[in-house]
C-alpha cells in the first residue's frame, strides 16, 4: 500500500463537522515582523471547499483538512466570512495591520475560490485603509503569471506575498515522509513568476517530519534554507505536532514519532540567522510544551517558545540565549544516540 493510500484511509475515517458557509474556519491575532517593521496581523482560514490534494490522500502530518466545509461556500458565503472577520478588526480599534489569507487548501485555486470571489476579497482589503499588506497561501501549481497579475490588478500598489508549504528542499523527504505532491523545481517556478511580478514570497519549512531523526531533521532544515534563500524574503519554520485525524498521530499512537525538541529550532535559528542575516526567520511552536507538541521539559519549554515568538518578531539573535534549561543536556545526548536507534524516537 502506498503512502497517500494510507494517508487517504485515514482521512476517510474523520468526520467534518457542519459549519454555517457564511462563518470562517478561523480568525485569530497577533504580531509579525513585515520586512523589518513590526506591525498587527489578522490571520483568516476562509471555509472553502478544501483542498484538493487533501481530497486526494494529502499530507502525512496535515489536520486542517478538516476545516473544509462539508460542501460548497457559494461566493457570497466567502465574502461573508471576510465581513465576519473585518468586524473584529473594527472591534480591535487597530490602525495598521496586515491581513493573511489561508483555505487550508490553496487561495489560488478556482475550485475553492472563484476567480471574481478571489479579486473582491483583495480588492476589499487592498482599499481598506488601515491593511497594509496581504499574505495569501497557496500551492505553488496553482501560480501562473495570469494570476498573479490579475491579483495585483486589484492591489493598489499594496504589497501582495504569497506563501507555500514547502516544508523542505529535499524531494525525497518532500516525497517520503510527508506526501507532499510537489517539487522543489514547482517552487521555484513559483517564486519566479511572483518575483518578476513584484509578489513576495515566504516559504514555510516543516522540522522533523515522520522518518527522520532530530539531528536529520536539524540538517535538513539547515540545507533547506540555504537552498531557499534566494528565491524567498522570509521563512518560517514550522514544528511538526500530532493533529487529529493524522498519518503522524497513527505514527505518535504507536509511540514512533516524537515531535522535535524546541532546543533544536533555537540551534536551528541561531545558525541560520548569522548566515542568513538579510533573511527573516520566523517560528511560532504550536502546542509548544503539550504531548503532542514540540517541547522540552516542563520547566522550560513556555519559556522557550516565549523566546522563539519574540526572536521571530524582533530577529535579534541575542534573543535565541535568554532562556536556558539543564534539560539541554539531555537533548544533546538525543543527538548523538538516536542515529543508532534505528528509527525509534527516544522517549522521556
Amino acid at each position: 500500500m502506498s503512502l497517500n493510500q494510507t494517508v487517504l484511509e485515514i482521512r476517510e475515517r474523520q468526520r467534518i463537522k457542519s459549519k454555517p458557509y457564511d462563518e470562517p474556519a478561523a480568525f485569530w491575532f497577533g504580531k509579525d515582523n513585515l520586512r523589518g517593521d513590526v506591525v498587527d496581523v489578522m490571520t483568516i482560514i476562509f471555509q472553502t471547499s478544501g483542498c484538493y490534494w487533501g481530497k486526494q490522500g494529502g499530507c502525512t502530518m496535515c489536520g486542517y483538512v478538516y476545516d473544509s466545509s462539508t460542501g460548497t461556500p457559494a461566493d457570497d458565503d466567502l465574502m461573508a466570512q471576510l465581513d465576519k472577520a473585518l468586524e473584529q478588526v473594527e472591534r480591535r480599534k487597530l490602525e495598521k495591520l496586515m491581513v493573511k489569507i489561508f483555505t487550508s487548501g490553496s487561495f489560488l485555486d478556482e475550485r475553492e475560490i472563484s476567480k471574481d470571489v478571489r479579486k473582491r476579497i483583495l480588492k476589499k482589503l487592498a482599499d481598506d485603509e488601515r491593511i497594509v499588506a496581504v499574505l495569501a497561501e497557496t500551492r505553488p501549481e496553482f501560480v501562473t503569471d495570469e494570476a498573479a497579475k490579475d491579483c495585483l490588478s486589484v492591489m493598489n500598489g499594496k504589497p501582495l506575498e504569497y506563501a507555500y508549504g514547502l516544508e523542505t528542499s529535499s524531494d525525497r523527504i518532500r516525497k517520503e515522509s510527508i506526501n507532499k505532491g510537489f517539487s522543489f523545481a514547482h517552487f521555484k517556478r513559483a517564486a519566479e513568476i511572483a518575483k518578476q511580478n513584484g509578489i513576495f514570497t515566504k516559504a514555510y519549512l516543516m522540522l522533523k517530519p515522520p522518518f527522520l531523526t532530530e539531528r536529520e531533521a536539524m540538517e535538513d532544515i539547515l540545507k533547506s534554507i540555504n537552498d531557499v534563500a534566494p528565491y524567498a524574503e522570509t521563512v518560517s519554520i514550522n514544528l511538526c505536532n500530532v493533529q487529529n485525524g493524522t498519518f503522524v498521530e497513527k505514527l505518535w499512537e504507536n509511540k514512533e514519532f516524537r515531535p522535535p525538541w524546541l532546543w533544536s529550532i533555537v540551534n536551528i535559528l541561531r545558525e541560520a540567522k548569522t548566515k542568513h542575516p538579510d533573511l527573516y526567520l520566523m517560528s511560532d511552536p504550536v502546542g509548544a510544551g503539550a504531548k503532542r507538541g514540540p517541547r522540552n521539559c516542563k520547566t522550560c519549554s513556555r519559556d522557550v517558545a516565549d523566546m522563539l515568538r519574540e526572536f521571530s518578531i524582533t530577529q535579534d539573535i541575542k534573543t535565541l540565549d535568554t532562556v536556558d534549561c539543564d534539560c539541554k543536556l539531555l537533548w544533546e545526548k538525543e543527538l548523538l544516540l538516536d542515529d543508532v536507534t534505528f528509527g525509534s524516537p527516544i522517549l522521556e
